[in-house]
């Protein structure tokens, strides 16, 4: 099996991949000018949902994701710089700890990427940008019929007992 490598911010990991393939893909920071880019990606992962969002919603989403305080967004693009991923994440207070929590809102990988390790790659980038802001742990949600995406959380995060209520 050859190597691919996922570069995080100019540091590049091995990461299986398949059949004799090497693949790089690319983890930074979400831009301004990644907009045309991220939206067709943000379009599938909310219809992946059945979800709509409102376009003024989306359109201030993703200022805020890159303005990359409280709120902040990493975009994956493969070799030939097409975009192929995303995670959007927000930072926030606990009434249990002194430091942050991270909370993985959204995580969509294109499906013809998916199995590559772009998931993995993001995740762990999410994981690194927390750890450089000190926070104190990584959170998401996923839905109980997205067994996939759960069979690679499970080998990056220890899964909870804790049911999600909301109005």
């Amino acid at each position: 099996m050859a190597d691919a490598a996922f570069w995080f911010n100019g540091w590049a990991a091995p990461t299986p991949y398949g059949l004799g393939t090497t693949v790089t893909t690319t983890i930074r920071r979400l831009a301004a000018q990644d907009r045309a880019a991220w939206d067709p990606l943000w379009a599938a992962y909310c219809a992946f949902y059945r979800a709509e969002v409102d376009a003024t919603v989306t359109a201030y989403t993703f200022e805020r994701l890159c303005e990359g305080t409280s709120m902040s967004g990493f975009i994956a693009l493969d070799e030939q710089g097409t975009a192929v991923g995303f995670t959007n994440t927000l930072f926030h207070e606990s009434t249990w700890s002194l430091r942050s929590y991270c909370y993985l809102e959204d995580l969509f990988v294109a499906p013809e990427q998916r199995g590559t390790g772009v998931a993995r790659a993001l995740i762990e980038q999410v994981y690194a940008e927390a750890d450089a802001r000190g926070a104190e742990r990584v959170y998401w949600h996923t839905q109980e019929f997205n067994a996939a995406a759960r069979s690679l959380y499970d080998t990056l995060a220890r899964r909870t007992s804790f049911i999600v209520y909301r109005r």
